[in-house]
């Protein structure tokens, strides 16, 4: 039939979304990786800063590219109440590691206005 291929078509095309998160962490680990050792001789605090924003916006943007990819395999599969809970407990937990480290790497939350410089 058509629909159980093309759920396994979209099921394929998740885990590669997921595969793209974790490659966008590892692509974030590795440029915060050759900043420090091309900033070696030079290490201060802006440097510092500068690779942990560096490293935070790539976790940040891996978690929120697979969340889309949770949700899509949820979505094509026939959900079941298991699967709608697992899949909202990964998304809350993924959830508040994003507003944890955007809190932590901006100092403030999404919702509030950013501070004068």
């Amino acid at each position: 039939m058509i629909g159980e291929h093309l759920v396994g078509y979209i099921d394929t095309i998740a885990h590669v979304i997921e595969f793209v998160g974790v490659l966008i962490m590892v692509a974030g680990l590795l440029m915060a990786f050759v900043k420090a050792i091309t900033h070696a001789n030079a290490f201060n605090e802006d440097v510092y800063l500068e690779i942990r924003q560096i490293v935070g916006k790539s976790i940040l943007l891996g978690l929120e590219v697979m969340i889309a990819a949770d949700i899509m395999a949820t979505v094509v599969t026939s959900p079941t109440l298991d699967s709608v809970i697992v899949l909202g407990i990964i998304v809350i937990i993924r959830t508040f590691l994003s507003l944890s480290l955007q809190v932590e790497l901006e100092g403030r939350f999404p919702w509030q206005t950013p501070k004068s410089k």
